[in-house]
């Protein structure tokens, strides 16, 4: 099996176990979504921080943690970055567990359309076209569920916002992924813990509290955390980038196929609509990304572009 082969396999299971994240987080709906968050947070830090001393990588993550420390503007970066995924975290979780898996993977379907929006405003970049015209049909998309529904769809932009917000903080922080993860919940852990001692002096929790299989779900949600980032981090290192542009529309599809096949979410005519716009703003966007890149490619093989 080729190398490029064993990347598409790695990204497509990592994109495929993200679309799956409700089937998971449905099993604790009867825990406090914070308290799921808390248990994440904290879970994943330690389970990631063993899987990197297992491949014996201690020195590059302290190393990491120096660089940052020197490079102030960086740490604050990150630290920024810890936060916002937090809040990510925290509100995928929420719509899971609150009937709202729909509303989950739209925000992912239009996650990529914003994060190229942010390219435009904070970072000057322009687009295409094509990607302008992805845009607009999106906004139309959005629009369309605004007036059918008579409110914004505020779950599925908050988590769009979120993670476009979260990758454009990270945009100048080249970390490893697993040592990326170690360190950004490194960074949230005191609030986590500094948290659950609250929650632990002034309500009652369920872990340690229900039965093992709760127990159980909520220490395993570091491993389900860290398993795919480990997997797209393999991929992503194998195969071409437009591949991966491609892939991540697999996860949002997972997702709603899962929250109106298996949780029978309301899916009216007007999500319907809506999704179609969407969907075509996606098909639009992904194109002239392909495209674009393999013209770059082309023109690199070619000798035009000298890096």
């Amino acid at each position: 099996m080729t190398e490029e082969k064993k990347g598409v396999i790695y990204a497509l299971t990592a994109y495929v176990i993200w679309g799956a994240f409700p089937l998971y987080w449905k099993l604790l709906e009867h825990v406090e979504s914070l308290e799921i968050l808390i248990n994440r947070v904290i879970w994943s830090f330690i389970f990631t921080t063993i899987f990197i001393l297992l491949l014996k990588q201690r020195k590059h993550l302290i190393q990491d943690i120096k660089s940052l420390w020197e490079n102030r503007k960086l740490f604050f970066a990150l630290l920024s970055a810890s936060l916002v995924i937090t809040c990510n975290w925290y509100l995928y979780i929420w719509a899971v567990n609150h009937d709202h898996v729909v509303d989950a993977s739209l925000g992912y379907y239009i996650n990529p359309l914003i994060t190229v929006l942010f390219g435009v405003i904070f970072f000057k970049e322009k687009l295409s076209k094509a990607q302008l015209s992805a845009v607009i049909v999106a906004f139309i998309g959005v629009l369309i569920m605004t007036i059918g529904y008579g409110q914004v769809p505020w779950i599925a932009l908050l988590i769009a916002l979120s993670f476009a917000t979260y990758s454009a903080l990270k945009k100048k922080i080249t970390l490893e992924a697993t040592r990326g993860l170690a360190i950004e919940t490194l960074l949230i852990l005191p609030i986590a813990i500094g948290y659950y001692i609250y929650l632990l002096s002034s309500s009652e929790t369920s872990l340690l509290q229900v039965n093992l299989t709760t127990d159980l779900l909520l220490i395993l949600g570091g491993i389900v955390t860290a398993v795919p980032l480990v997997l797209f981090s393999k991929g992503a290192q194998r195969i071409p980038q437009y591949l991966i542009g491609f892939f991540q529309y697999f996860t949002p599809t997972v997702a709603l196929i899962i929250g109106v096949v298996l949780y029978n979410e309301p899916f009216t005519t007007t999500d319907l609509i809506a999704f179609i716009f969407i969907w075509i703003a996606v098909i639009i966007f992904a194109a002239s990304t392909i495209t674009e890149i393999r013209k770059r490619h082309f023109a690199k093989q070619q000798g035009t572009i000298h890096v």
